[in-house]
């Protein structure tokens, strides 16, 4: 077997992760923090672009490697045009719409850019995989009941794949061939409907619908959502603001840190215990549309992210959902892990990468 030194790029809003593999054996690893006053020097998130290339080539050069060595990079995807699920070799044209933030701005976007440009730079491959505008949907799964909007595919689609895939494998099956529902308990919670290896349907984790999450509302009552919108009380902005950042837990109980709520939870705060366990609910229900949608034939349920490391919230579902299906837990979404298992796919030619 050949073997590739593999760089993965994932950033976020004030961080960067690298990590150095040769083929899936982790090397080096290393999360580099970017301070909030030296990120508002850039106005827009694709000026931080050599920034960011910057400290890669300098950690790697601190580790004794060097980034000509690397042989293959992996960034994480950022919103572009939808997509269907898989890796993609970076391309041009992707990094164009990724510039051009006209499908959106987030920081992810700039782990395809910066690889891309370094496997321009040394000519070797660059790839990411299933970014969070994967698209699977069937059709009846994009009517929203209004004709002027449409349901769309938002969602943990990296973390999503990748634990769908270790399930199939820990039960001798292959992920085209099983029916799941994952359910991935962040920041924002998506609960997603994989059927035969296509996720058909999912809740819109950002500004959409479903559960509520520590920071989001998910689904809310409509009326009332219209009167806040036209009190003369808050902009657009603002309400933006509190549907996504302030809702939820966070709209609640003044913070959107699990940790601290079931801390006042096991102290015996009431107040804490309903609001933790209504989100609990919330995901239970949107879990049972899904299972009921995919006419009973499921082979499992599937909860992943950090929330899931709570025992107590996960075990609060699984009163719910243990009885009619087996719910399996794995805590954490380990996005760089995901990342370059599905460059390797391509690599050992177990799967062939999608040109965007």
């Amino acid at each position: 077997m050949t073997d590739y030194l593999i760089l993965v790029i994932n950033p976020g809003s004030t961080s960067t992760k690298v990590a150095l593999y040769k083929n899936e054996v982790l090397l080096r690893e290393k999360t580099l923090r970017h301070d909030v006053e030296e990120l508002r020097h850039y106005n827009t998130i694709i000026d931080q672009i050599d920034f960011r290339k910057g400290l890669i080539i300098d950690l790697l050069t601190d580790g004794g490697y060097k980034i000509e060595d690397v042989d293959v990079f992996v960034g994480r995807g950022g919103m572009t045009k939808p997509l269907s699920g898989g890796t993609y070799l970076i391309s041009q044209e992707m990094v164009d719409d990724l510039r051009s933030l006209k499908y959106g701005a987030h920081a992810s976007a700039l782990g395809s850019i910066i690889a891309f440009e370094f496997g321009k730079t040394y000519n070797k491959k660059a790839f990411t995989v299933n970014p969070v505008v994967v698209d699977e949907f069937e059709d009846i799964s994009r009517i929203s009941g209004l004709k002027e909007i449409e349901r769309k595919s938002v969602f943990h689609a990296l973390n999503h794949k990748a634990i769908a895939m270790r399930y199939a494998q820990s039960i001798g099956k292959k992920y085209e061939d099983i029916n799941v529902i994952v359910v991935h308990l962040g920041g924002g919670i998506s609960v997603g409907l994989h059927k035969k290896g296509r996720v058909i349907d999912v809740n819109n984790a950002l500004g959409g619908d479903g559960p509520f999450s520590p920071e989001r509302t998910g689904t809310i009552p409509t009326f009332p959502l219209v009167d806040i919108c036209f009190s003369e009380k808050y902009t657009k902005d603002q309400v933006k603001r509190m549907l996504v950042g302030k809702g939820g837990l966070a709209s609640y109980l003044g913070t959107n840190d699990t940790r601290i709520v079931e801390k006042k939870v096991l102290a015996g705060d009431k107040e804490a215990k309903l609001i933790f366990d209504a989100m609990a609910y919330t995901i239970a229900k949107e879990i049972g549309s899904m299972y009921f949608v995919a006419k009973g034939d499921i082979d499992g349920v599937l909860l992943t992210g950090g929330i899931a490391y709570s025992k107590y919230f996960t075990d609060q579902i699984k009163t719910y959902v243990d009885p009619i299906v087996k719910v399996t837990v794995y805590p954490g979404e380990d996005e760089i892990q995901a990342l370059v298992e599905g460059a390797m796919r391509v690599l050992n030619n177990k799967e062939e990468a999608k040109e965007y």
